[in-house]
């Protein structure tokens, strides 16, 4: 299996894994200038190159562990990257700590987990099969 990257820029550092046993790819800002993002806002970070995943491949970004625990995170969470899009991979940053944050031009600022992304028939039924758990959620099983 390939993905394919192409460049978009110059200055942009490709996907790479760090060890052999790294599970993600880290991802490597696009910038001209160092990037300050004041507390609570959001920047969206290029990072300089597109890329094709194989069908039925995914691609699932993630913050770093390491800026996330300083606060700056991928805005919503996890970012899906599908395997139809072609367009310039972006990361949106957020800035959950209480003072400036800035990334550096060529800083890892997140990471891509690839996963299968099945693509099961969805059918509206009128019944659903039952469960020992039924309909309970939200801390029903426990804290």
């Amino acid at each position: 299996m390939q993905i394919k990257w192409k460049r978009l820029s110059p200055q942009a550092v490709l996907p790479q894994k760090q060890t052999a046993g790294s599970a993600g790819y880290d991802l490597a800002a696009c910038l001209e200038e160092p990037l300050t993002i004041p507390p609570g806002e959001m920047e969206m970070v290029p990072l300089g190159f597109a890329a094709e995943l194989p069908q039925g491949l995914a691609g699932f970004v993630f913050s770093r562990s390491g800026l996330g625990a300083q606060g700056l995170v991928v805005a919503q969470g996890v970012g899906v990257i599908d395997s139809d899009y072609r367009g310039g991979w972006m990361v949106p940053l957020r800035n959950l700590s209480g003072q400036d944050k800035t990334v550096e031009p060529g800083q890892r600022i997140a990471q891509v987990v690839f996963m299968a992304a099945a693509e099961p028939e969805a059918v509206e039924a009128e019944e659903l099969s039952p469960t020992t758990r039924g309909r309970g959620g939200f801390g029903s099983t426990g804290l």
